[in-house]
């Protein structure tokens, strides 16, 4: 058999790939914020993000993480 033939070749993975990251303008819909809102608070530090070439992208684990920062924020104001 040739080298490349297509019983050789590796098959694409089946099923959805999931999400490596999200845009600004998604994680502002997820959380219900502007995406002004979402910059501003990427750039402060309060969500962490990086930046690929001129756009500026989030980890899924760094949206729960600001989501359960803020969970434990109130419930240290109900105490």
């Amino acid at each position: 058999m040739a080298s490349g033939s297509p019983e050789q070749r590796s098959k694409a993975p089946v099923g959805p790939l999931q999400r490596r990251w999200y845009s600004v303008p998604e994680v502002a819909e997820m959380l219900g914020y502007g995406p002004t809102k979402v910059r501003m608070m990427c750039i402060s530090g309060d969500l962490r993000s990086l930046k690929d070439g001129g756009s500026r992208r989030i980890l899924p684990a760094w949206v729960d993480e600001y989501v359960a920062r803020r969970a434990a924020e109130a419930e240290e104001d109900w105490r």
